[in-house]
């Protein structure tokens, strides 16, 4: 509307205007190199019109002819952008669908039309990992690193390849080096961090977890830190004494349900005499999680008391979670120490039924220190060989007789206070149990086949072969658990390419001179 408004006005005022001068007639005179022109005013308006608007013309067509090469150029680059960017949208398709031909020749048109963007620097990676050309890949990746824009991703690309060739020293300078480029990046500052796990350079294993802090949880930094200290302290013990204790206050204080921490720092505070401090973390830690080396460090928080104190303290202790297998145990040894076999056997009575190898081996020493009987010591000795198993530091498979904060495959924090490989003998509910009513179709195995599949404990029984029930009264075979799904086929350098891919449909045939008026398109 406001629009309308102004474009109504100016025509009203243009009109007013020429209305003005024809109500004013007036002559012009001009003289010059003795010829004389008289034209009246509205005449000589028009032609200054004119003759402004002609100058203006003229001025178009020299600047256009002027900057016509500059102009020129820009088109060409401008269309060998767009060739350079469709050749690197190809061929990121073509990576992404496993056409290598298509991506190796799309990437090579990248690197000709468009040789410093980015991602055609990416593109010609890709496409080298792909083809499995590691020295390629690593060429374009070191290419990347050079540059600002790309260098995180390019150091990425070399830390992923000298993992690939299990280079260690390349792949930490490459992880060091994003880390400090981008102290944000998680896989950078955990790779740095396992580096310096790895050769227990615990400092510097701080440091980086330091670095790693914006991109952590609260607690699972508070948790990591606590580890660090603690292996610190570990290292520190005998060395500096007053450095270890620091750090493994520290880490208790982080951590109290961290178990090594908290029996490191109860021994401590119990040599240096403060005691009520040692118990309040140690019973802090028991309640969280009963351990036999937090019964240990209770045990002996004063020096010089008796095996009878030493007792009384385990039963206080085992009295805070009552029914624990490890409350028993210290029980149970505190008072094999004072000789108080009545109430040693009371402790482990609820567990002889069934004994661990730790509850077995215990009995046979309550009877050899008691009565002295070989037969006893003996059977109990053979229970304890065949009895199940007692909870270890286990991880990745491996059982440590202490607890070390380093697992075997590099990760932090990784062992756990468990019966190892407890989880093969857990029984779960039957499948079946949970499945329609059912009908048998196959009987039941010989005697033969049924010792034959004792020794394949892996396959289901053929009796156990069921046909679920339909509402027509019909049999459908039951459908599997976990369906069966083909997954894609993984792009990377691994890969045997043996399909042949499929060529791009070309273009049809154009005569010169449509080609010279695609130029200009």
């Amino acid at each position: 509307m406001i629009r309308v408004v102004l474009f109504l006005t100016s025509v009203a005022l243009i009109a007013f205007g020429f209305a003005w001068l024809a109500d004013r007639p007036g002559q012009v005179a001009i003289t010059w190199l003795g010829y004389r022109l008289d034209t009246s005013v509205m005449v000589a308006g028009l032609a200054l019109v004119l003759a402004v608007i002609a100058l203006m013309l003229a001025w178009s067509v020299l600047r256009g002819i002027w900057r016509s090469p500059q102009q020129v150029s820009l088109f060409f680059r401008h269309r060998r952008a767009m060739k350079g960017y469709l050749a690197i949208s190809r061929g990121l398709i073509a990576v992404g669908a496993g056409n290598l031909k298509l991506a190796r020749r799309s990437a090579d048109d990248a690197a000709r039309l468009s040789p410093g963007d980015p991602l055609a620097l990416l593109l010609s990676a890709q496409s080298a990992q792909m083809a499995g050309d590691r020295a390629a890949a690593e060429h374009a990746f070191r290419a990347m690193s050079t540059r600002e824009d790309t260098k995180v991703l390019g150091l990425r690309g070399l830390y992923v390849e000298a993992q690939r060739r299990d280079d260690a020293a390349a792949a930490r300078r490459a992880a060091e080096a994003a880390a400090e480029a981008a102290p944000e990046l998680a896989w950078a500052g955990q790779a740095v961090l396992d580096y310096r796990c790895g050769t227990a350079d615990w400092s510097g294993a701080l440091d980086a977890l330091e670095r790693m802090r914006p991109a952590l949880d609260k607690a699972d930094y508070r948790r990591k830190r606590a580890v660090l200290l603690t292996a610190r302290a570990q290292a520190l013990d005998d060395i500096d004494r007053d450095g270890a204790r620091a750090a493994i206050l520290e880490a208790v204080k982080l951590a109290p349900d961290l178990t090594p921490a908290a029996a490191m720092a109860g021994r401590r505070l119990a040599e240096a005499g403060e005691q009520r401090k040692a118990r309040k973390i140690l019973e802090a830690a028991w309640a969280a999680n009963p351990h036999p080396d937090i019964a240990e460090a209770y045990a002996n928080l004063r020096f010089g008391d008796s095996a009878r104190d030493r007792l009384a303290r385990m039963q206080k202790l085992a009295g805070m979670l009552p029914g624990q297998l490890e409350g028993a145990l210290a029980v149970a040894r505190a008072a094999l120490d004072a000789r108080e076999f009545a109430a040693a056997r009371a402790a482990l009575a609820p567990y002889v039924s069934a004994p661990t190898r730790r509850v077995a081996t215990l009995m046979a020493e309550i009877e050899e220190a008691e009565h002295g009987d070989e037969g006893r010591v003996r059977e109990w000795m053979a229970r304890a060989m065949r009895a199940s198993g007692d909870p270890a530091w286990t991880a990745e498979g491996a059982v440590s007789e202490r607890w070390l904060p380093v697992t075997p495959g590099g990760k932090l924090d990784g062992f756990q206070w468990r019966v190892p490989l407890a989880e093969i003998g857990v029984s779960r509910p039957v499948i079946e149990a949970a499945l329609p009513a059912v009908e048998k179709v196959a009987p039941a195995p010989a005697p033969q086949a049924a010792v034959a599949e004792a020794a394949a404990p892996a396959r289901m029984p053929a009796k156990t072969a069921t046909r679920i029930g339909d509402k027509s009264g019909k049999t459908r075979p039951a459908e599997p658990v976990i369906p069966l799904v083909h997954a894609p086929d993984d792009p990377g350098p691994d890969q045997h390419l043996d399909a042949e891919p499929v060529p791009e449909p070309s273009a049809p045939s154009r005569g010169p001179w449509q080609r010279f008026i695609g130029l200009f398109r």
